[in-house]
This record gives structure tokens, sequence and C-alpha cells, in this order.
């Protein structure tokens, strides 16, 4: 479980996203580079952002959780 954090704060994805889509691009492109490096792009990986508190976002500053290297079922938990 790795977390990417931008300097720049914007509270939640979906901010982030109409702020600075800019910048949410690269959240997503650093997220694929953090998978390879950590070798969970083959079988799959995961990128969320939880976005309030009924998501159970307890951090408000934007982050993207990159999860893998074990399997992800559905519903996730």
């Amino acid at each position: 479980h790795v977390l990417v954090i931008p300097r720049a704060h914007y509270p939640d994805a979906a901010t982030l996203a109409t702020a600075a889509p800019d910048l949410a691009a690269e959240i997503l492109r650093l997220a694929g580079d953090v998978a390879a490096d950590e070798k969970i792009v083959d079988p799959g990986y995961r990128v969320v952002f939880n976005t309030g508190a009924g998501a159970g976002q307890t951090v408000f500053h934007v982050h993207a959780h990159i999860l893998g290297g074990r399997g992800l079922e559905w519903p996730p938990g």
C-alpha cells in the first residue's frame, strides 16, 4: 500500500479534477510508475481516492492509494 500525495492542497479528488486536471493526470501517471516499481502491474492493482467522510476519507488533503500484490476481490475489504 503506497500513497501518492501532491504538495498542492486540494481537499479531495473531485475538487482536484475540477481545479487542476493536469495535476490529477500526473497523479495517475505516477500511480502507474509506483505500480511498476512495486512490480504489481501484473496481475493488477487499484488506484483509490476516498472522497468524503462517508467513503472513509479521514485526511482532507487529496492522495491516491496504490493497492496490489495480493488478491483484490470485489467488494473490497
